[in-house]
């Protein structure tokens, strides 16, 4: 199996064996990480990031590798996330196959990849992989805990499982718990890979890969990542085909397909296919209210009110919650709630609605939004 790990990438051994939450433990594991910046003597400048589901460790360049990273202007020097003040970590997400490791990843039982012997993966697996690489580097409390997308869902689970390890959280259209709608959605994308007959229930090889499967996942991922009044903005009805092609009369003819066409190709023999399934589902998984305080589970409690009390266990000073109009996939309220629910726990905490035309993805591309709101936090 192919894993798509950039230069300069670090690793971190985890403890062996690796409990999972949902039983089972990884042998020899390792979490793939980023730093830029210096520690202070301290050890009290840490910025952690936890990313969502396709990125790497490599938020931006640095000394071991001078590529422009996924989040390039927002971490550097004189950048919202300014380097020269803060230590910050990115860490590849456990499961991932960008180096940390995950179903692609040779089983040391076996000498074979895991494929879908893997073990049932969780966020919280993931959150406590972090935990264990901040304890490897002697940062006991994070200045300020990131998390974007499935990143937000992954801090909010290393918060909930170790309340007093950050100071400070940012969470950027993350969410406590998948709600129907990205339920549906992520459920799409898993089956579109399990249909493809070359999928071969997780035995594929570079020869016979599931691209059609995971052209499939990745276009219905990019439409929920993005808005409608993006896509008519940028597109518009616009053809690049005046006519349908005799040989392909229900070809693509629009600008907007040919668009999701070619990002969905430049993604699909990126990601290792068995390493999207498990994310994927872990983000189903995931509900905060897992962790309410038993006196939040009685007779009549509700669902959101038991998300509250688990938000409400964590101990942090100050949190900001950011999430955009536009975001269909994690929508605006679950940010709501997690500020409402970080508020409740004596945080200092805010939500700022921002009014992006650009989605969900909006944190990664309109900066001239996102970045005065993180830098203004990390200034305070």
């Amino acid at each position: 199996m192919t894993e798509f790990i950039p230069p300069g990438t670090r690793f971190v051994d985890l403890p062996s064996p690796f409990a999972m939450r949902r039983g089972e433990a990884l042998i020899g594991a390792r979490l793939a990480f980023e730093t830029w910046g210096e520690l202070n003597a301290e050890r009290s400048n840490a910025v952690l990031i936890l990313p969502g589901l396709s990125p790497n460790a490599h938020a931006a360049r640095n000394a071991g590798n001078p590529e422009a990273g996924w989040w390039e202007d927002m971490v550097g020097p004189d950048k919202p996330i300014d380097t020269r003040r803060w230590f910050v970590i990115c860490v590849n997400p456990l499961g991932s196959c960008k180096g940390s490791t995950g179903a692609g990843s040779i089983d040391p039982r076996s000498g074979e990849p895991y494929r879908l012997g893997f073990p049932d993966l969780s966020i919280e697996d993931g959150a406590e992989a972090a935990a264990h690489l901040l304890k490897s580097l002697g940062i006991e409390r994070l200045d300020t805990l990131i998390g974007n997308s499935m990143g937000g869902m992954s801090a909010l689970a290393l918060l909930l499982q170790h309340p007093h390890i950050a100071r400070r959280h940012i969470n950027i259209s993350g969410s406590a718990r998948s709600l129907p709608f990205s339920i549906a959605i992520r459920s799409l994308q898993r089956e579109a890979i399990r249909l493809d007959q070359h999928w071969n229930e997780g035995r594929y090889t570079d020869q016979n890969y599931p691209e059609n499967g995971m052209r499939m996942a990745r276009k219905l991922g990019v439409v929920t990542y993005r808005s409608a009044m993006e896509w008519d903005g940028r597109f518009g009805r616009v053809k690049f085909d005046a006519e349908c092609r005799e040989d392909d009369p229900f070809g693509p003819e629009f600008e907007v397909e040919r668009y999701l066409e070619g990002h969905a190709r430049r993604f699909v023999r990126l990601f290792d296919p068995n390493s999207y399934l498990f994310l994927s589902r872990s983000m189903d998984w995931f509900d905060a209210a897992d962790y309410a305080p038993a006196e939040a589970r009685g007779e009549g409690s509700d669902e959101d009110s038991r998300v509250l009390a688990a938000l409400a266990t964590v101990r942090l000073e100050q949190a900001l919650s950011i999430g955009v109009h536009t975001d269909i996939l994690f929508p605006l309220q679950q940010q709501q709630q997690i500020a409402d629910g970080l508020r409740a726990g004596g945080a200092d905490s805010r939500f700022l609605p921002l009014p992006s035309p650009q989605g969900h993805d909006a944190f990664l591309v309109d900066i001239a939004r996102f970045g005065p709101a993180v830098h203004d936090f990390l200034s305070a």
